[in-house]
């Protein structure tokens, strides 16, 4: 049995609180790719242009990333428990008031609120599992990111089947599910011990003068701006019925999870994490280049499988997030994540912008130069990543050989 495979069983031997916060975290997921098969939709519906639709993702990352300094700080007063319900209850409520909005602006402004739940949830969400997974943070990791890759294969199909009788029934139905989730994580999920040094705001930027994580999410930034680029923007580009739009952001789902479960271990412990890294960001670049001038067959093709890469990268940015500096895991990640994340919220505001600007293929090649400049970072700061990378991969082979005398 190899390192992976031990990591892969203890991923089906967890806790009733772990699965109760994987479960919540799917939905939370779910929510980022909710509204990409019925984003024409909404615009139709709300009688307003893509660029002002685009805005849905622009306030909700935005808040997202702002969001990012204050989780810690929450967490580390009123315990993991708490937080991830209050991170439940704003997505409940704002989700539930978004599917009752009359204008563009409101519904912006609610998706902002939505964001500020989803950060104290998602992030949050990370640490609890990771204290509380059996298997060592390989294990915790990999179940993270099947969460991860499920929501945001189950959200466009969601959002496909109930947006197609109406485009605000996705938002109440994810309202519905995260309540379930409320109710989970009430049963199952006791109250994490409190760290013993309480979190500051500036803690996660602190964190950033660290060379490796700084440099992790320069990179990651960079290539935030290409994910959402493909998330956000190609929808109006594919210019699809929510159900084919839905099944297209399915069928990349899939592959996102598959390869960020599956596959990115195994290349990982074969090449490195490094060269996995760059050489599936410059894919990616390759990938959007050819979905931005390529007929619409090949669109549809490149959109899904752009998925591939996404779910390698994000598997191997977690990694280098959570272990690349001598920063408490969550401090770290929070840091890395209020970088990226307003890569995540620039990206569907510029992308139809750059479309009016000049013209639809503009926008691809603007994330491909994203996706390359990632893997630059990667390449030139190699000498900040590297030392860390291995002992980050020496201590996951470390931890999976416990698991593997353990089972």
């Amino acid at each position: 049995m190899d390192a992976f495979d031990a990591g892969a069983g203890s991923l089906l031997r967890q806790p009733k609180a772990v699965w109760a916060t994987a479960g919540a975290s799917v939905v939370a997921f779910m929510g980022i790719g909710l509204v990409d098969p019925i984003l024409p939709s909404i615009a139709q519906g709300l009688d307003a242009t893509a660029s002002q639709v685009s805005l849905l993702f622009t306030s909700y990352f935005l808040i997202t990333a702002v969001a990012m300094l204050v989780t810690g700080f929450v967490s580390s007063r009123v315990g993991g428990r708490k937080t991830l319900l209050l991170g439940l209850a704003l997505v409940v409520v704002f989700a539930g008031l978004a599917g009752t909005s009359h204008s563009v602006a409101e519904l912006v402004g609610f998706r902002a609120g939505w964001g500020l739940g989803n950060a104290l949830f998602v992030s949050t969400a990370l640490a609890v599992i990771v204290g509380a997974a059996a298997g060592g943070s390989a294990a915790a990791i990999l179940l993270y990111e099947s969460a991860l890759g499920l929501g945001m294969a189950c959200g466009p199909l969601l959002g496909a089947l109930l947006g197609d009788a109406n485009w605000r029934y996705p938002f109440f139905g994810t309202a519905f599910l995260m309540a379930v989730g409320f109710l989970c994580i009430t049963v199952f999920l006791k109250e994490q011990p409190k760290p013993a040094r309480k979190t500051s705001l500036l803690d996660p930027l602190k964190a950033l003068g660290h060379g490796g994580l700084a440099s992790a999410a320069a990179s990651a930034f960079f290539y935030n701006y290409t994910f959402f680029t493909v998330l956000a923007f190609t929808p109006f580009v594919l210019d699809m019925t929510p159900y084919k739009s839905g099944a297209v952001f399915f069928a990349w789902g899939l592959l996102l999870a598959v390869f960020s479960v599956l596959v990115a271990p195994r290349l990982q412990r074969r090449f490195g994490s490094l060269k996995v890294l760059g050489g599936s960001l410059v894919l990616l670049a390759v990938d959007v280049l050819v979905l931005g001038y390529g007929s619409h067959a090949v669109a549809i093709v490149c959109t899904i499988l752009s998925g591939a890469f996404i779910g390698v990268n994000n598997t191997v940015y977690t990694e280098l997030a959570l272990g690349v500096s001598d920063a408490p895991r969550p401090v770290a990640s929070a840091g890395y994540n209020f970088v990226r994340w307003f890569a995540a919220a620039a990206a569907p505001y510029f992308a139809p912008k750059i479309e009016e600007w000049s013209d639809i293929h503009m926008p691809f090649v603007v994330a491909a130069v994203t996706a390359v400049l990632g893997a630059l970072v990667v390449v030139v700061r190699r000498n900040a990543l590297t030392h860390e990378a291995e002992e980050l991969e020496s201590k996951h082979a470390t931890e999976d050989s416990v698991a593997v005398f353990a089972n």
